[in-house]
């Protein structure tokens, strides 16, 4: 009778662990079209329209903006794709491709409060579509650190 229990206990959490890549790919996804829509504004010139929070421009035309010439939205759309894929494969049941995806994020992540950092103490200005884009990532590394914890416990039998 406790063995059916633990089953269906071990199933379900299996269920939520299953769900986590495709939620993070969802996520993901999310970020791919922040950063497209920062990367088109950077190379057409337009200025990003900031309705929440003042500074965009002033963030966006920072010299920290790009590198080598290349907006950091470019990479951050590049980062996002990744991440989405990562998560697909992931989601149909490749293990591998979701530790891969932990290592990333958690490398976005850190990169990620870098440039919050940027913003806050160096530039002194904020903008909403980064702020967005910040808590995109944070998103997908919560989503994968409930991953760990969620992930079923190895049977030990007596």
């Amino acid at each position: 009778m406790n063995d059916s229990k633990e089953i269906v206990a071990r199933e379900t959490n299996d269920a939520a662990v299953a769900k986590l890549p495709l939620l993070a790919a969802l996520v993901a996804l999310c970020g791919v079209a922040d950063a497209i829509y920062l990367t088109v504004h950077h190379y057409t010139g337009e200025q990003v329209p900031c309705s929440i929070v003042a500074g965009c421009e002033q963030v966006l035309t920072s010299s920290y903006a790009e590198i080598w010439g290349i907006p950091l939205a470019a990479f951050g759309a590049l980062a996002y794709f990744a991440a989405f894929s990562l998560a697909v494969l992931a989601a149909f049941g490749n293990g591998l491709m979701w530790k891969v995806f932990g290592v990333q994020v958690v490398l976005m992540a850190i990169f990620t409060a870098w440039l919050v950092y940027l913003q806050a103490f160096v530039i002194g200005a904020f903008c909403q579509f980064c702020l967005a884009s910040a808590a995109i990532t944070f998103t997908l590394f919560i989503i994968f650190l409930a991953s760990r914890f969620l992930q079923p416990k190895a049977e030990t039998r007596p």
